[in-house]
């Protein structure tokens, strides 16, 4: 039927067939020949270990007895078969010749295994030889076509011929192998290889006498090639593995190599349908799962021929596919109609791959023939056939995930495709409430969409409690929460253009209604098999529901709140339903909110707002943190494991960008790609060193890793900004920046408060982690304040611009008396409250000050400047001994002894 360029395809086709017979035949004979060994080995040990006499009074020597008594070693040889299987069992005529030969031959050795001469004269050259005879025949015909050598009728006549012959010489030699008195070698099976290539003439000669030629009518070639079928599988019957895989790739490779210059995918198909269903009737009788499989691949690999034609011929391709599919559930999946016999509750590779192969060919042809009418209707009658198998027979099971895969596939193309009748619903206030008329393409979908939603969905639910197995209501349960959601989303994008809808929102409720009342109806039966992962997987299939009503309904920050609040809730229900899988649900829903706001921190654009802290960003970041911390509270009450760490990492996470989002807002007045300023780093230091507080004194009670790391995450985050922002980049004694008035300025807000957050998490830290930890952030605190110290003074001689201006004695004067006072205030407080640290802070500052003397006082300072400090410092170092030597040392001296009691 296909011409010259399809010829290197029959050759790779034939020499498949050849190597499919090579593995079966090798296989078949080897086994024998590993039987005759063995029959040889125990006629020796028999020969060896002469037979017990046999007791008179337990076996009494009457007529009947001794006529039914069977030579000794008659039971060996006729035992000895059964010990092989189906597949490498030897033809019906064999064993008894066997028997017979082994009963008479004297004990011997096993035989070694064949050697390479001997495999190629007695194995390979048969194969070659066979395989050569069906392609001569073949290629005989298409050079009588190709020459114009003789009339049609003559070539359907020696064609016929032809393969009569070749039957006729392999039941000859059948017949001749098994009368013979020579003991058979492990050598090829020649009268299978000849009735192989006859059965492929055969079937080659009636295909064009019907196709080429049109000799035949339909009816007339049907049952022709249904007698060479049903004839091929009788062969096999008596053949072995050999003839059915060159006669069954052979056959499939007939219309590649027999061909026409025109295309009948009709009279292609029928035939393939024919073949298909005497290779089904072989592998089933046969158990032959090789072959089977084989069959299934090289009947989807006929689909592709005609897809790519620009005038596609849907109805015979239909054909193809639905009555594979159906030879494949009455001869192949088992438990089902003539399928093998299997355990309830297995899921069995073949059955459920070959209804799979079948939905993979249908859907080609939807897509192939963009969405005809007669595709979908088969595609939905395969699919609908494909649960009722799955639900009468538990192997074919499997076949619902290909089910349910192949019908997203169709729905999401067609969503995808460019359509120029592509339905546009009307613009207004709110897209999507206004009703349209929809075209018959969309109709027919939609009727689709609720057939296979349906379908799946009652299904998975009334699978429950069916099976013994647990995997068997797992995969029912996944396929129809999996499907309905699948193609509620493939019609959103399709019909909604993924704007705003609330029809499709109200779809999307409905559905997690029924998911619900599933989950809870689930929830009060008996614990069965796999019935508390079919529960979750409802429940998530409700929370996922839910989560597509408010996609549909809600836009951009709405819809990244509604995803928050949908971690809330399943939170909540996992707390009232202790379902595992709900805790990760909560933590999914979780990760899906971190990934937008990755996607825009923004979360609704450029409509942030103006406003400082009521904007956006307060819904946006703050709804979602709240969220999360209820979440993680209902999570927690129930232990502590990965998806609470994720949820509490997430709170902290959106905590944390609520402020410093909040921050920015503020400090660029609402322009959020603008430059930072230091205003802006002052308060995101604030904000990081307060949270950090807070989390050091939650993680106290809470006793969580998350707010462990994230405690010091965010003190980390504090000290990159304070030392690279305020010290460095947004310094104003660097750079030329207004600080503000006189004291209430941004030097307060930049230095002396972060000063005083940095001294109260040194103190909330100061027992819970090491010292080294505590002391660097009370150190930080301490430079911190001197900062602020100096640049106040500064600011009093420069004004709000530190930059301006020269440095005059007075103010270096002012530095070293504030210094000093201020390490003086450190020792009082010291002393006071007993604090180590604060008089070790006042030793720095006091040093920091002796230093500044000698070193910037003594040089720069002249006049009265120069003797003041020196004079203020001397008195201050005298009062700061006498102060350690009469108030400190009395306190911290060795109390007196207690006064002892009388003798």
């Amino acid at each position: 039927m296909f011409d010259a360029p399809f010829d290197v395809f029959a050759v790779m086709i034939a020499i498949a067939a050849f190597l499919i017979a090579l593995k079966a035949s090798n296989q078949a004979t080897e086994l024998r020949r590993r039987l005759r060994s063995l029959e040889a080995a125990l006629q020796a040990q028999r020969q060896l270990q002469p037979p017990p006499p046999l007791p008179v009074q337990e076996q009494p020597s009457t007529p009947e007895t001794s006529a039914a008594e069977p030579p000794p070693l008659a039971p060996e040889a006729e035992a000895a078969p059964p010990l092989v299987t189906e597949e490498a069992s030897p033809p019906p005529l064999e064993p008894s010749a066997e028997a017979g030969l082994a009963a008479d031959a004297p004990p011997s050795l096993p035989a070694p295994a064949p050697g390479f001469e001997e495999r190629l004269g007695t194995r390979w050259v048969v194969w070659i030889g066979g395989l050569a005879l069906a392609l001569g025949g073949f290629f005989m015909v298409r050079y009588s076509i190709e020459a114009g050598l003789v009339g049609p009728g003559v070539r359907v006549f020696l064609g016929g011929l032809f393969a009569a012959a070749l039957l006729g010489a392999g039941e000859w030699t059948r017949r001749k192998e098994s009368i013979s008195s020579i003991a058979a070698l492990p050598i090829a099976n020649i009268p299978a290889i000849l009735t192989a290539a006859g059965t492929a003439v055969a079937f080659a000669t009636v295909y064009a006498a019907y196709a080429l030629y049109g000799f035949l009518v339909p009816a007339t070639a049907f049952v022709l090639l249904g007698i060479v079928a049903m004839g091929t599988l009788a062969a096999a019957l008596l053949h072995g593995p050999a003839l059915a895989g060159l006669g069954v790739v052979g056959a499939f490779a007939t219309p590649v190599l027999v061909s026409s210059g025109k295309s009948d995918y009709w009279a292609l198909y029928i035939y393939l349908a024919i073949v298909t269903a005497a290779s089904f009737g072989l592998a089933r009788i046969r158990l032959w799962r090789w072959l089977a499989v084989t069959t299934i691949v090289f009947a989807v690999l006929w689909i592709f021929p005609g897809l790519d034609t620009g005038d596609m011929h849907v109805a015979p391709h239909a054909f193809h596919v639905m009555s594979g599919f159906v030879l494949a559930a009455l001869l192949v999946v088992c438990g089902f109609m003539f399928g093998p016999t299997i355990e309830d509750g297995q899921i069995e590779p073949v059955s459920s791959s070959a209804l799979g192969a079948y939905l993979f060919g249908a859907m080609l042809i939807v897509l192939s023939s963009a969405h005809a009418d007669l595709s979908l209707i088969a595609f939905t009658l395969l699919v609908a056939a494909t649960l009722f198998v799955a639900w009468r027979a538990d192997a074919a099971v499997g076949a619902l995930g290909a089910a349910a895969a192949t019908v997203f596939i169709v729905f999401a193309e067609w969503a995808v495709r460019a359509n120029p009748d592509m339905l546009v619903l009307p613009g207004g206030a709110m897209p999507g409430i206004t009703p349209t008329a929809t075209d018959s393409a969309v109709t027919q979908h939609l009727v689709m969409a609720a057939i296979f939603a349906a379908g799946f969905g009652i299904a998975g639910f009334f699978a429950q409690g069916r099976s013994n197995s647990a995997i068997i209501p797992v995969v029912w349960s996944a396929a129809g929460v999996a499907t309905p959601i699948a193609i509620l989303v493939a019609l959103y994008a399709r019909i909604a253009h993924l704007d705003r809808s609330i029809p499709f929102a109200i779809l999307a409720v409905l559905l997690a209604a029924a998911f619900g009342f599933a989950t809870e109806t689930l929830t009060r039966r008996q614990t069965r098999p796999g019935l508390a992962i079919s529960t979750a997987l409802f429940a998530t299939g409700t929370l996922g529901a839910l989560a597509l009503a408010l996609t549909f309904a809600l836009e951009k920050g709405w819809l990244t709140i509604a995803l928050a609040l949908m971690s809330l809730g399943t939170a909540w229900i996992a707390l009232q339903r202790p379902i595992p899988f709900l805790r990760w649900l909560a933590a999914i829903f979780a990760g899906i909110v971190t990934s937008r706001i990755l996607y825009d921190p923004r979360i609704v654009g450029d409509a942030v707002g103006t406003t400082p802290i009521f904007n956006w960003l307060l819904w946006g970041y703050g709804l979602p943190a709240a969220s999360f911390w209820g979440a993680s509270i209902f999570l927690r009450r129930r232990g502590d494991d990965a998806p609470l760490r994720m949820v509490e990492a997430a709170a902290i996470l959106f905590t944390a960008l609520l402020a410093f989002m909040e921050v920015r807002h503020f400090a660029t007045g609402g322009d959020m790609i603008a430059s930072p300023s230091l205003i802006e780093a002052a308060l995101q230091v604030c904000v990081a060193l307060a949270m950090a507080i807070g989390l050091e004194r939650l993680r106290l009670r809470s006793h969580s890793i998350v707010h462990n790391v994230g405690a010091i995450v965010l003190t980390a985050i504090a000290g990159f900004i304070g030392v690279l922002g305020l010290l460095f980049l947004e310094n104003p004694l660097l750079w030329h920046i207004d600080v503000g008035g006189a004291l209430f300025n941004l030097l307060l807000l930049g230095y002396a408060l972060p000063a005083v957050l940095m001294l109260l998490l040194a103190y909330a830290v100061a027992d819970a982690r090491g010292k080294i930890y505590a002391n660097t952030i009370a150190g930080s605190a301490l430079v911190f304040a001197l900062v602020y110290l100096t640049l106040e003074i500064r600011r009093f001689y420069h004004g709000p611009f530190l930059t301006s201006g020269e440095t005059t004695g007075a103010e270096q004067y002012t530095y070293s008396i504030g210094w000093l006072a201020f390490g003086v205030v450190l020792l009082g407080i010291g002393i006071l409250a007993n604090s180590e640290r604060a008089r070790l802070a006042s030793a720095a500052v006091i040093a920091l000050t002796i230093l500044k003397a000698f070193v910037i006082d003594m040089s720069t300072l002249t006049g009265v400047y120069r003797a003041l400090s020196f004079m203020g410092l001397g008195i201050v170092l005298v009062a700061i001994g006498w102060l350690y030597q009469r108030i400190l040392f009395r306190r911290q001296a060795t109390p007196p002894p207690a006064p002892q009691t009388g003798s």
